[in-house]
């Protein structure tokens, strides 16, 4: 992929003392032609890819950029669960929101909802957690002090939401009752 496409869009960054959205709104889009399937709306994939673009407006917004990956630190994703909810059709305006769940020196649990940008429809959700490593030795490693400092601040202003009720799931088939 281009990665000049990260470098001619806009986002949003913290500024010290700034008022902490509960959760982030941090990134809208709309559906694009080339996300579109056999079936005439959005493809399941391209729902993820869109979570994942959602994912960069956190990343800028908590500082880590174009230096923060030249240095070698990035944050690698271990652990994905999507629900779909709606299908949504070409050109259709998404809105997207972010809750930090959880947050170590070395992991980040974090929510995103996709919502119908305007409807208000909820779309879908995905919950990830993410390991941050130093790209030279593909080891884990502390997140580096200024992020981890915005991403504390994030999590202190989220603890008081309540857990999206996707949280956690696990999918499974339960055994058929006995007559």
């Amino acid at each position: 992929m281009d990665n000049d496409i990260y470098l001619t869009k806009q986002y949003r960054t913290y500024q010290s003392g700034e008022h902490i959205d509960c959760p982030l709104a941090l990134f809208t889009d709309k559906v694009r032609e080339e996300w579109i399937d056999y079936n005439g709306h959005m493809s399941e994939s391209f729902y993820l890819y869109a979570m994942g673009e959602a994912s960069d407006a956190l990343f800028r917004y908590i500082g880590i950029n174009e230096a923060y990956r030249a240095s070698g630190s990035s944050f690698y994703t271990v652990e994905t669960h999507i629900n779909y909810y709606q299908e949504v059709a070409q050109g259709k305006p998404l809105r997207f929101t972010t809750q930090i769940l959880g947050l170590d020196n070395k992991r980040l649990h974090f929510f995103h909802h996709m919502y119908h940008g305007e409807t208000g429809d909820l779309l879908a959700t995905t919950e990830q957690m993410l390991l941050h490593v130093d790209m030279n030795t593909s080891a884990a490693a502390p997140i580096q002090p200024q992020v981890l400092a915005v991403l504390q601040q994030v999590w202190q202003a989220h603890q008081h939401l309540p857990a999206p009720k996707q949280k956690g799931r696990v999918m499974a088939v339960p055994p058929a009752k006995k007559a």
